[in-house]
């Protein structure tokens, strides 16, 4: 299987920080100690995690930082859309679900497709932390 080139044009980039920016600046209350200026600086940095934010954005979603870890300097991206994006729905969990389907079987599922996009699904403890950030 040859390697899928994870790289945006400038252009795509520039499309992609302008609506993270918004989003961050919307909705202050998820990273209240994150300066965007820090952000933007270590996203622009590193290709890889701006695809993966792009497919986010692409399928749907609404990424947005909501934490740092401060052990390795990394952002804590999480989607924040208030419903599961029309790109993402209509899926099994995982690939034994998916196979385990006989008939109305979806194209995907979640778990091959974060995989895909270069994300991971959410732990039940961080899809509760998610919903103390707001609706």
């Amino acid at each position: 299987m040859e390697y899928e080139k994870r790289e945006l044009s400038p252009e795509q980039r520039q499309e992609l920080l302008r609506a993270l920016k918004a989003r961050f600046e919307k909705n202050m209350n998820r990273h209240r100690c994150i300066e965007w200026a820090e952000l933007e600086s270590k996203l622009e940095a590193n290709t890889e995690k701006m695809w993966s934010l792009n497919e986010m954005e692409r399928t749907g979603g609404e990424p947005n930082v909501v934490g740092h870890d401060n052990k390795t300097g990394e952002y804590i991206f999480y989607d924040c859309s208030a419903e599961s994006p029309k790109g993402r729905r209509h899926i099994c969990y995982d690939r034994e679900a998916l196979e385990s389907r006989k008939e109305h079987k979806p194209e995907n599922s979640a778990i091959g497709m974060a995989a895909t996009m270069g994300i991971e699904v959410l732990t039940e403890t961080q899809y509760r932390d998610l919903q103390k950030l707001g609706n």
